[in-house]
């Protein structure tokens, strides 16, 4: 759930997307929480949305993945109870709270299943106690986020995470500490519940790269997150020292993780990597691709070449998260030919993900190659695709124009004008009040 945004007309000036400051997180929060259970909260904590900068679809299959945590978040006003109950409420609902028992939810398809956003609330608890961080007891919570809500930034993600810092607080959990001096290790595990939540209560077969961000991200860095075993580098990420910008563009083509095509990518992947004999397919290095699709194509599964096209993305986009990563470790500002370098393989990464994995969309595609003819040093895709948001590297004094172009294409091809963000690498997820 998010908050209502302004919707532009086609052909409208730019529309850019606001982030709350804390204070005014807490006060929608606080507010909403007051008004509709008539009492203050214990606290309300936080949990950003992300960006991923580079390396997509490569999560569940033991890869690498680049992310930053944005300014927009997720702010949940929260007051533990004394029994087993979840009472739920967010703008959209606060006429009809939801309320649940945390003894009788149960995994989607199962008859506790729990519906739309109150899964990946109660879901974190359910996943919690089944950690064996249990039992815990019932809360109130009040749900206020600018994270746009269908845009590929990890709405859901923040929201988990924004429960998982909460629940941590206060049942005493004792293993987030804090977003100025997290422990990486505690945050680790809530990821893992929050993960749970989301692929079994939430029934969206993701991996965990979207809550990883949201949840151990620092500001200033990009999160290079080893989706095998969890480890996490913090990649320096200060783009205004080099006079860029991360322009996001939320084509405002809504998508849907649960609609069988995210799973049908993870499956084919799984597939793959069954015929080939390794456990993930990131256990193929980039050296040994072509004999890998060679043997893939002589497999005589009915899908061969469906199997050698994701493969091949999955295997060629960690190695461009590799190069990625080593052109930014260093701190020096992107420049010249280490500039040209970035943008040619976030160029890359989009027609991979295109042609080979083809989960862009027209609206993906137009605004990829608007940014591009109008000054953008690189654009792609970001997320899980079939819609959601494109990311743009450009000049700062340049982001008007990117995006006025970006919205004249969408005239030009009939479509909803889309909506803008800047993404600053902002901290993690944490507590405001």
């Amino acid at each position: 759930m998010t908050l209502t945004e302004p919707q532009p007309a086609a052909g409208s000036e730019p529309v850019f997307s606001p982030a709350l400051s804390p204070q005014e997180g807490v006060e929608a929060a606080t507010t909403l929480f007051r008004d509709c259970f008539g009492a203050a909260p214990d606290g309300v904590w936080y949990a950003p949305g992300r960006v991923n900068v580079i390396g997509e679809h490569t999560d569940y299959n033991g890869g690498l993945a680049l992310p930053i945590a944005l300014p927009h978040r997720a702010h949940l006003a929260l007051r533990r109870r004394e029994d087993r109950t979840i009472r739920l409420v967010s703008p959209q609902t606060r006429e009809s709270i939801d309320v649940l028992d945390l003894d009788a939810i149960g995994p989607k398809g199962t008859p506790g299943e729990v519906r739309h956003w109150n899964a990946y609330v109660a879901g974190v608890a359910w996943a919690l106690e089944r950690d064996g961080l249990g039992p815990l007891s019932g809360f109130d919570a009040a749900l206020y986020s600018c994270v746009p809500l269908g845009g590929g930034l990890s709405s859901s993600a923040a929201l988990e995470c924004a429960t998982a810092v909460a629940l941590n607080d206060v049942c005493s959990l004792g293993l987030a500490g804090t977003a100025q001096e997290p422990d990486d290790a505690g945050r680790a595990r809530l990821v893992n519940s929050c993960i749970r939540a989301e692929n079994e209560m939430a029934g969206a077969p993701t991996g965990g790269m979207d809550q990883s961000a949201s949840m151990r991200c620092r500001a200033g860095h990009a999160l290079e997150l080893d989706c095998r075993d969890g480890s996490v580098t913090h990649v320096p990420f200060d783009l205004a020292a080099a006079g860029l910008t991360l322009l996001v563009i939320d084509t405002k083509a809504k998508h849907s993780l649960v609609d069988g095509q995210y799973g049908a990518r993870r499956s084919a992947c799984e597939r793959a990597a069954e015929i080939l004999g390794v456990e993930l397919l990131a256990d193929i290095t980039g050296g040994a691709l072509e004999d890998a699709l060679g043997r893939l194509r002589e497999s005589g599964a009915a899908d061969a070449e469906v199997l050698v096209t994701r493969t091949r993305h999955v295997v060629s986009e960690i190695d461009r998260t590799r190069d990625l990563v080593s052109l930014l470790q260093d701190g020096a500002p992107l420049v010249g030919e280490r500039l040209a370098r970035a943008g040619a393989l976030m160029d890359a990464s989009h027609e991979s993900l295109r042609v080979d994995y083809e989960v862009t969309c027209p609206e993906l595609d137009v605004a990829v190659e608007a940014a591009r003819e109008a000054g953008a040093h690189g654009a792609r895709m970001t997320g899980g695709g079939f819609g959601g948001s494109a990311i743009a590297l450009v000049d700062s004094d340049a982001v008007d124009t990117v995006a006025r172009a970006v919205v004249d294409a969408y005239a030009a091809h009939g479509f909803a004008a889309p909506a803008f963000l800047n993404a600053v690498p902002s901290a993690p997820a944490g507590r405001l009040a």
